[in-house]
């Protein structure tokens, strides 16, 4: 590509996407306008159209929580997901395994083994149901009580932070769009 040709292009660059047309319900156009790229300076230079763009964002936002988890185990002694699975249980004692999967939105598969490692640290009870005893019911154990206060480095102090940054009516939009973006990744 020529320099004039390079340049013209990084002008046509609006948020790390080409500014034309779309189809569409207007929605891409929306996204083109109004979203600002994570990395402005990389924008210019890799012109993403918009879903790309946004996709982009979800795998920066997987992988950093895959990152922040492994830290976590390291300094606090617990994974994002273990973490996330104790403060749920502690909010809803005597919740089933499904119950639980539900709520998290992990596969049961998946609850299954944070279970069973939470309860070889001894930081989670599962009694059978005296109503029906093929399902367990989930409590804390006292020694759990540390992994749930609030604690920074988690992913949940990040989360607070960006929440509280943006806004309600911000949170309420992104919710909304995460919400349809994965009901529609459950589907596949």
């Amino acid at each position: 590509m020529r320099r004039a040709d390079a340049g013209s292009r990084r002008r046509s660059v609006c948020n790390g996407a080409p500014r034309r047309a779309t189809s569409g319900s207007g929605v891409r156009s929306a996204i083109i306008a109004g979203m600002p790229s994570p990395h402005a300076d990389a924008a210019p230079t890799y012109p993403l159209d918009p879903i790309l763009d946004f996709m982009r964002l979800l795998w920066s936002i997987e992988h950093g929580l895959q990152r922040i988890s492994k830290r976590m185990e390291s300094e606090l002694g617990i994974t994002g997901p273990q973490r996330l699975v104790l403060r749920v249980v502690g909010r809803f004692p005597g919740l089933s395994a499904t119950e639980l999967a539900h709520i998290v939105r992990l596969h049961p598969s998946t609850i299954t083994g944070i279970l069973q490692r939470l309860a070889a640290r001894g930081l989670i009870e599962r009694a059978r149901d005296p109503a029906d005893a093929r399902r367990v019911r989930l409590r804390l154990k006292p020694k759990a009580v540390g992994h749930v206060r609030s604690a920074r480095g988690t992913v949940e102090s990040a989360v607070v932070a960006a929440l509280d940054h943006v806004g309600a009516g911000n949170v309420r939009v992104a919710r909304k769009v995460l919400t349809e973006i994965a009901k529609r990744i459950e589907a596949l």
